[in-house]
Order: C-alpha cells, then sequence, then structure tokens
C-alpha cells in the first residue's frame, strides 16, 4: 500500500509540474521552425506550442537560399489564425490570443564558404524591402579543424563585421552564433560602432564560460539559455549562468528551443548522440528524424530547469524573461493578462 501511495504522490507532483509550467506564457527568441523537418505537422506544432503558452516565436536565418521559406512559414503561421501577414515586422504585436512570428535573417558563420558577397548586397536589399524583426544569426564559429583555417575564419570575420555595419546603418537587434571564438568575437564587438545597449541583441545559445558570460552581457546583450540547462552534466555552463545572474541579474537572460536542436533532457526519447554531433558543429539540422527534434511546445521545460537552477520562481522569472525578451528585440509586446488554456 506504501508503494501505491508513493507511486500516486510522486504521479500527482509531475501533474502539478506539467501544471505549473503551463501556466505562462512565452517568447521562444530562437527556432528554426521552418526546416522541412516541421512539414509533417507543422500546423499541429503550432497549436501545441500555443497551448503551453508559447505566444511569439522568431524565425532565424542561416543561409541566403532559405531566406523565402521563412517568409512562406510566417504566412502559413499567420494563415492558421487568420491574422494580417504583411511580410514586416513591426515589433507592435500585441494581440496575444495568437502566435505571431518573426524573421531575423542573417548569414551563418559555419556556412561561410556558402556565402557571396552578393548574398550581403541581398540581404541588405531584404532589410529594406521587408525590415526582419533582426539580424541572425551571425557570428564566428571555429570549432573543427576546417573552420579554424586562416582563410576560412578571415572570411567570417569580414561578414561578421560587414552584418554588424548593417544592423548599425538600419538600426536593427543582432543574434549572435558564437563558437569556440569568444575572444575573437568579443575583440570585434568592442570596436565595432555596433552598440547593444542602444539597439539591443541576444548571444544566441551561448556555450562560454563564467568570463565571457559576463563580457557579452556587460557589452549589452542577453544571453540565450536552451535546452542544453535541462542537463545536469551541462556544468560550465550552468555555471556561467549562475554567474551572471550574480553579477546583472535576471535581466541578463532570454530563453528559446533553437528547435529542432537543443531537445531538453526530459523530451528526448531515443539516443541523441547524432544530434549532439550536429549542435557540436554549429550545423542546422534541416532534416531528421521527427522523434529526435525539439519543437517550440518544449521551451517551459527550460523555464522549468532555469527557475530551479536559480532558485526562482516560475512566476516572476517568465515575466522576467519576457520583458527580456522584449528588450533584446527593441519590440512592445504585452504580457497576456489572461493565462493560456
Amino acid at each position: 500500500m506504501a508503494d501505491i501511495n508513493s507511486s500516486l504522490e510522486i504521479k500527482q507532483l509531475v501533474k502539478a509540474k506539467k501544471e505549473q509550467i503551463n501556466s505562462h506564457a512565452f517568447i521562444d527568441t530562437h527556432t528554426h521552425f521552418d526546416a522541412p523537418v516541421f512539414d509533417i505537422d507543422r500546423a499541429q506544432q503550432v497549436q501545441q506550442a500555443y497551448k503551453k503558452g508559447v505566444r511569439h516565436l522568431v524565425l532565424v536565418g542561416y543561409l541566403h537560399q532559405y531566406f523565402e521559406r521563412m517568409y512562406d512559414t510566417k504566412q502559413a503561421i499567420s494563415q492558421l489564425f487568420n491574422t494580417k501577414f504583411d511580410g514586416q515586422d513591426s515589433g507592435n504585436d500585441t494581440d496575444n490570443t495568437h502566435i505571431h512570428t518573426h524573421i531575423a535573417l542573417g548569414l551563418h558563420p559555419f556556412y561561410i564558404d556558402q556565402h557571396t558577397e552578393e548574398h550581403l548586397t541581398q540581404l541588405e536589399q531584404l532589410i529594406v524591402e521587408r525590415r526582419p524583426l533582426a539580424i541572425g544569426e551571425i557570428g564566428l564559429d571555429t570549432f573543427n579543424h576546417e573552420m579554424k583555417a586562416p582563410d576560412v575564419f578571415a572570411k567570417q570575420k569580414r561578414f561578421f563585421e560587414a552584418q554588424l555595419d548593417l544592423a548599425v546603418r538600419h538600426q536593427l537587434p543582432v543574434m549572435l552564433h558564437i563558437r569556440k571564438a569568444h575572444a575573437e568575437a568579443l575583440a570585434i564587438l568592442k570596436l565595432s560602432a555596433y552598440d547593444a545597449h542602444k539597439l539591443g541583441g541576444i548571444a544566441h545559445s551561448f556555450s562560454g564560460g563564467i568570463q565571457e558570460a559576463k563580457a557579452f552581457v556587460k557589452l549589452g546583450f542577453k544571453l540565450g539559455v536552451t535546452g542544453q540547462i535541462t542537463n545536469p552534466n551541462a556544468k560550465k555552463l550552468r555555471l556561467a549562468i549562475v554567474a551572471a545572474v550574480d553579477s546583472y541579474g535576471i535581466e541578463c537572460l532570454v530563453i528559446e528551443t533553437d528547435c529542432p536542436d537543443m531537445t531538453p533532457i526530459m523530451c528526448q526519447t531515443t539516443d541523441h548522440a547524432h544530434d549532439l554531433s550536429e549542435r557540436s558543429s554549429g550545423a542546422k539540422s534541416d532534416n531528421g528524424a521527427i522523434h529526435d527534434r525539439n519543437v517550440p511546445a518544449n521551451l517551459p521545460w527550460v523555464l522549468s530547469s532555469l527557475s530551479e537552477l536559480l532558485g526562482i520562481s516560475h512566476a516572476r522569472l517568465v515575466r522576467q524573461l519576457w520583458q527580456n525578451s522584449c528588450d533584446a528585440l527593441k519590440v512592445e509586446w504585452s504580457y497576456p493578462i489572461n493565462s493560456p488554456e
């Protein structure tokens, strides 16, 4: 009888926790929800995300050839809620009865061999014509030997600097992808005219240590926290996040799924060794098995793990993360008065 009661208590605790994390509203600041792996059930995933409280999600670019696909996805999601779609991100969406989808356009450093000078020109044309929410993801990536080659890294830095200049010229926030190159990225940012204190910005899927975390926040960037925070073995990341919050408060964080990657450990159903390899390389999982992918509806688990790590209540943390996201993206999105269903 004791075992039965214990089992019931555990089930009740799990149910209560699920109800708690499902009673808040979220901004998913970084997704690749336009990836083909979502084509089979994107509408259902949008519905699930809405039920979990997601009210805004950002589609983030990495290759010029997929920019139009992102806008097609935005239009498809808008049509699910019968909302107006004009191809631009005004930053003034306040209707929280929908999931609003936004676009960030950028040329990712991992794919530097595929980027051309013409792509930079076309990127600026799109910025002028369609006014994305942000520029990203951009930055530096030296994870593997090929990316460290002097000519490859020099091109990465040139494209990073050029896109920072675009952000300054068009007064847009940036989303950084920095992998094994934090010192070099910080050096470029310190010399750049880009001022994150004024323009906003996110250090997406932050992966550095304590000093790097503090350095990016000091420059005005928010640290993007993904499902990696749910892994107790991600000690370096967890220490860096705690240290940044100790120094700058919870105002320095935003959360994201980076779907279809960075699946929270409690949502993983198979061995993710191949997925982790892709994440480590900086590559995007444009395709892949459905059971391995991350989805926007998993975002509450990032909140839950972050809440436990920092010792801050869900209710306090989720509202601050919403405001942090708005500050980072330079938008005014009102937090829903009523909790999600």
